[in-house]
């Protein structure tokens, strides 16, 4: 049979195209117009999306991948999609792809990923529903103000594997397969792009990924009433694969929506630095190294990432962006996002301990730290090792700093303490006779010398 008109409709005619941020919106549901605002639409499918959301709450999903046993800051935007819904009162669930997690999207991506082991996914979907959770609670924590009326039931977090692993495989070409044309998914962006720009082409697996998907929103639309999935923009293709099969399967409306795949105002992908993703897992990243990340961002990206990572006033932000444009800013608007996005990620505690940490830069006292804080802190600074039962005899301050080449020699280095330059842990030695010993370590076994305003050197203890 010849394809419906519903059925020939493209991609283009269902969405709405990204914008940036805007106050001017029309929108009947008050989600959907705190989403356009904050950037956070790209496309969208039609208008009865925004006609569901003003009727009452609605159950949606966003789904993670497990390449890594922590995600990083790329998927950070999901997780913010997820909490702005949880906090308007819909209901999200977040999808871990023990099954997709095997064969890889091809989406966005240049090249087929490495199959994971199954020790190795398991670890990975461990770690990366551990993030899902603390991030996702800890969003109803911040600026009640702008809370709505939530629910603080658990957030769902379903693992596709349990409901994909099951089927065989000629069940499921019987099943859903029959339901897609081929034409129609070379259509699809993420296949035309790897089939014409690049050498090495699509596998067959990859070129699966598409249906599994699919059948992913309609399990859930089945079984937790899912009628809306969210994903970045690289997931249009697989998300309407979703809608379509659910149209087809049942006779009814099910929704998309994507958020802009961000990168920084020079073209940097965000979260990618020169050693690599910034994870959230603080394993993997400290949350020191976290917020650093966010206080190196640039002016011109600080009102946008306030916005689309933050649940901060729109009023309040507004007033933020105006010191940048006033050209006031000192770097207080870069700390503040970088307050704002540790706290969601890492929790309060360790966002105000990354912002003391901080300022011992500056000269605030060195205490109350750990010696991964410290390592986080100090990591570009010289380091001796000594034994501890030396510093626990005591060392004299005029054969510490000779020792670890602060000065290079002890008359150069009684000059810096007369003359008020010498420090540990950011406090004056107050003499020539001064004695450093355990008892003046500022974590379990490291302290700080400090020469002048920025000769720093750390003293570790074996």
């Amino acid at each position: 049979m010849p394809p419906s008109a519903e059925n020939r409709r493209t991609n283009q005619e269902l969405i709405t195209s990204y914008q940036e941020p805007r106050r001017a919106v029309s929108f009947k549901s008050a989600m959907l117009e705190d989403l356009e605002v904050r950037g956070l639409i790209f496309q969208k499918t039609h208008d009865e999306l925004d006609e569901a959301l003003a009727e009452g709450p609605i159950t949606l999903y966003c789904g993670f991948d497990p390449s890594a046993d922590s995600l990083h800051i790329g998927n950070l935007l999901g997780i913010c999609v997820l909490a702005h819904f949880r906090r308007h009162g819909h209901n999200p669930v977040a999808l871990v792809g023990g099954a997709t997690g095997l064969i890889g999207d091809p989406s966005g991506k240049s090249e087929e990923r490495n199959q994971l082991s199954e020790e190795v996914l398991q670890k990975n979907l461990e770690g990366i529903s551990n993030d899902l959770r603390k991030c996702l609670d800890r969003a109803l924590e911040m600026h009640p103000e702008t809370l709505g009326d939530v629910s603080r039931d658990e957030i769902p977090i379903v693992n596709n594997a349990d409901w994909m692993k099951p089927w065989s495989f000629i069940e499921f070409l019987r099943d859903v397969g029959k339901s897609f044309r081929v034409n129609a998914m070379l259509a699809k962006d993420s296949v035309k792009t790897r089939l014409e720009e690049r050498e090495q082409g699509l596998s067959y697996t990859e070129f699966s990924y598409m249906l599994i998907q699919a059948y992913d929103f309609l399990h859930l639309f089945k079984e937790h009433g899912c009628r809306l999935q969210v994903g970045g923009s690289d997931q249009w293709g697989n998300i309407t694969a979703g809608t379509e099969l659910i149209r087809r399967t049942t006779g009814d409306s099910a929704f998309g929506l994507t958020f802009p795949l961000i990168t920084s105002a020079s073209g940097q992908k965000l979260g990618k630095t020169e050693k690599g993703a910034t994870y959230l897992n603080p394993d993997r990243n400290s949350p020191y190294e976290f917020y650093q990340y966010w206080v190196n961002r640039e002016d011109a990206d600080c009102e946008r990432f306030l916005r689309m990572f933050t649940f901060m006033p729109h009023d309040e932000i507004d007033e933020l962006a105006s010191i940048i444009e006033r050209g006031e800013n000192r770097g207080d608007v870069q700390r503040r996002l970088a307050h704002e996005v540790t706290w969601l990620v890492h929790g309060k505690e360790e966002a105000d301990k990354a912002v003391r940490a901080s300022k011992m830069l500056f000269g605030e006292k060195i205490e109350g730290m750990t010696d991964r804080d410290l390592q986080s802190i100090f990591a570009d600074v010289p380091s001796t090792s000594i034994e501890r039962g030396r510093l626990e005899s005591g060392i004299g301050i005029l054969d510490l700093i000779t020792e670890t080449g602060l000065r290079g020699s002890k008359s150069d280095a009684r000059r810096l303490v007369q003359d008020g330059g010498a420090y540990i842990n950011n406090e004056k030695v107050d003499g020539l006779d001064h004695v450093v010993d355990t008892a003046q370590l500022a974590s379990e076994s490291m302290l700080v010398l400090r020469a002048g305003k920025k000769k720093y050197h750390v003293l570790a203890v074996e």
